[in-house]
């Protein structure tokens, strides 16, 4: 067979797959077209508006799956904790919505302030390393409200802000998005959300409910439960042995900085951008 005999036999079989493939693709064309799902564009608006992580703080997969949900239900607003604020008021904005302020933004705490040096730890663990499959056993260590170190929070967190220093739970609050992943991942509860009202948030960065005796047996900087704390002002309050501060009230005074100052374990602290020494005053600016 020579070329012109091939060429007379193949070129019919080409120009009916030309056409073949040119009437799918018209098909295809007006199929996208009859059966295109017209999508509101205030749901672009709104996904635009969310800082688009997909940390799923607010309950749905994604931000594109938030942005639908909220357009439906404006009673969803506000969930998304990476955007704040701004991203809250962005969203009622487009929906043509008032609100109001929704108060301080929420940052973790870690309430325990043992490192390594100053926990009594019974003996090497084994196990699974997760702080979930430590906590399920008894004599991990010495106090059964401390950190336990395995980082369960830190493999949560998305943003890289918690890491473990020192053999204790850390925050970066510089790339701390408030999601509160970390707080959900802590299997002994150590990590609470609380509304930031300043730069820098005092606590009481211990968990023990054991009495003061047995808390120095197991830590060196665990709350004793003395009291000392509640005597200067009345938003640190002690129950179960363990000092607590109501941070809805919370506003630095002096009675604060002298209840910072005078905590015989030095478990008042400051947490934040930054962390002043006692006595150095530790409020700035607020954060919202």
């Amino acid at each position: 067979m020579d070329y012109l005999e091939l060429w007379n036999s193949a070129w019919p079989a080409g120009v009916t797959m030309l056409g073949l493939g040119s009437g799918f693709a018209v098909v295809l064309l007006i199929a996208s077209v009859k059966l295109k799902v017209e999508v509101d564009p205030k749901i672009e608006q709104i996904h635009k508006a969310l800082p688009n992580l997909d940390c799923g703080t607010c309950g749905f997969a994604g931000c594109g799956q938030y942005a639908k949900a909220v357009l439906g239900k404006p009673e969803l607003l506000g969930r998304c904790a990476p955007g704040g604020q701004e991203s809250t008021k962005a969203i009622a904005k487009i929906l043509s919505l008032q609100i109001s302020d929704s108060g301080p933004a929420e940052r973790p705490i870690v309430h325990c302030r043992a490192h390594a040096a100053d926990k009594n730890v019974y003996g090497k663990y084994h196990g699974i390393p997760t702080c979930t499959a430590a906590n399920a056993l008894a004599n991990v260590q010495a106090c059964k409200f401390g950190c336990l170190v395995f980082g369960d929070c830190t493999w949560a967190c998305r943003f890289d802000a918690l890491h473990i220093v020192d053999g204790l739970a850390t925050v970066d609050y510089e790339k701390c998005t408030g999601c509160g992943a970390c707080s959900k991942a802590c299997p002994r509860n150590l990590i609470e959300m609380v509304p930031f009202r300043c730069e820098n948030m005092m606590t009481v960065a211990c968990s023990s409910k054991e009495s003061g005796k047995s808390t120095r047996g197991m830590c060196k900087v665990g709350c004793i439960g003395c009291g000392v704390c509640a005597k200067q002002t009345e938003i640190f309050a002690v129950e179960d042995n363990l000092a607590r501060l109501a941070y809805e009230k919370y506003e630095p005074t002096e009675q604060t900085e002298t209840a910072f100052n005078k905590c015989p374990t030095k478990v008042i602290i400051y947490c934040g951008k930054t962390t002043p020494e006692p006595g150095a005053g530790g409020q700035k600016a607020k954060t919202s």
